[in-house]
């Protein structure tokens, strides 16, 4: 079992993945590896990512940076879930470069969407703090959905009625 993953354990992520990467590379932290840099958690279970790299070498050097830093590393983005936002990479927030690797914030909209589709409880509490924080604006969240709401058959998991209910019920108490 791997120990809880703090800002301070995201952070040395970022140095090791930075130090030992050697051509450039964009990585987008998800879920609640944003929700632990940003400071609306203590910790998280896993470091969840996204990666964008024309290398397999981003890849190959997460084993022994999970090992070294006793962090679990899953490969999951809000895309994986739901239809991808148009515009999703421009509203994504960057965070630092370290080495030749750029790191992000997933768009928040896009988590946000995730997270109300998925309704564990903890999600609801992140998109309350993304919208609290400003990071998500509610009118803005909803045209959003709209735009990807005629592709979600391509999501067999999702119930677009249901769907559209939550985001409609999360983003009215918050409007």
């Amino acid at each position: 079992m791997r120990e809880v993953t703090s800002a301070a354990k995201v952070q040395a992520f970022m140095k090791a993945l930075g130090r030992d990467v050697s051509r450039p590379a964009r990585i987008y932290f998800v879920g609640g590896s944003s929700a632990v840099i940003e400071g609306w958690r203590q910790s998280t279970v896993d470091v969840d990512l996204k990666i964008e790299a024309e290398q397999d070498a981003v890849f190959s050097c997460l084993p022994k940076i999970k090992e070294e830093l006793h962090v679990n590393i899953e490969l999951a983005s809000p895309s994986d879930f739901i239809p991808e936002l148009p515009g999703w990479r421009d509203r994504s927030v960057f965070i630092a470069r370290e080495g030749p690797v750029d790191f992000f914030h997933y768009d928040f909209y896009s988590q946000a969407l995730a997270k109300i589709e998925r309704g564990h409880a903890l999600d609801l509490v992140d998109v309350g703090e993304m919208i609290r924080r400003g990071l998500v604006e509610p009118s803005a969240a909803l045209e959003l959905f709209g735009r990807i709401e005629p592709e979600l058959h391509r999501f067999p998991a999702v119930d677009p009625a249901t769907f559209r209910r939550a985001v409609e019920a999360a983003f009215s108490k918050h409007a």
